[in-house]
């Protein structure tokens, strides 16, 4: 009896075994989500999110944020509450924003490269504006063309909103509603426009639609076929690839 407890006992063990590297390779898989839990689809968010502002809007953020990272700032310190980086990241949405629509969505890779800033500093910069109320942003994903188990969707750039705070507007003072020279109107405007050409050629056919044409049932319809070709084009890849392999 105790011989044959002894084997029952190890083949439960042994099956034990066997289960449990399973079990715990599905939880894995269950917990390991590809997208951040507060995402959005992309392309139903936006159109409530993003709305449309003006130059002068613009630059009375950008002003209100200088003025506010000075005013934030103690005594011995380089940086106020902001910081220079910020500052940066803030500028370069400005150039970036579409005036018409205030679509705002470059990605994290492309906002260091311009700035040559690196990731973790980046990050920060857009923390702080969003926690001091200079930013929001919706976190957003799409799906892939890749087969398989589980959602099969990938996490895409966040959309962004500028604004500001009335603490920060309120140390503008006169600022406040003053225009722009003509001058530095047009160096701005030159400016703008290289950034956009620079921005709109990282864009898939689905976001440079939206792009042109915002968020509108055209641009919408337009993006949707963008995407359809690119998945087509992207399946037929995957395809040719494993053809390739198979008779490697």
């Amino acid at each position: 009896m105790t011989i044959l407890k002894a084997a029952e006992g190890g083949r439960f063990f042994q099956r034990l075994g066997a289960v449990l590297p399973q079990a715990s390779a599905a939880a894995r898989s269950k917990s390991r989500t590809p997208v951040h839990r507060s995402s959005h689809r992309a392309g139903s968010c936006e159109a409530s999110f993003w709305r449309s502002t003006s130059r002068q809007e613009v630059q009375k953020i950008i002003k209100a944020a200088q003025r506010y990272e000075l005013a934030g700032r103690k005594k011995g310190r380089r940086n106020g509450p902001l910081g220079s980086v910020a500052l940066e990241v803030l500028a370069l949405f400005a150039n970036l924003v579409s005036f018409k629509t205030g679509r705002l969505d470059p990605s994290l890779d492309w906002i260091m490269d311009k700035l040559r800033r690196s990731r973790d500093a980046v990050v920060r910069a857009l923390k702080a504006l969003r926690e001091h109320g200079f930013l929001e942003w919706l976190r957003r994903f799409e799906p892939t063309p890749n087969e398989g188990r589980g959602p099969q969707v990938r996490q895409v750039s966040n959309a962004y909103r500028l604004s500001a705070p009335k603490r920060a507007l309120a140390l503008l003072g006169r600022w406040s509603g003053r225009p722009a020279l003509p001058e530095d109107d047009e160096i701005a405007r030159a400016e703008r426009t290289a950034m956009e050409a620079e921005h709109v050629a990282t864009l898939d056919l689905g976001s440079l639609a939206i792009f042109q044409c915002g968020d509108s049932p055209l641009g919408q319809a337009l993006a949707q076929m963008g995407k359809s070709i690119e998945l087509r084009e992207s399946a037929k890849q995957t395809e040719s690839q494993s053809t390739y392999l198979s008779h490697a």
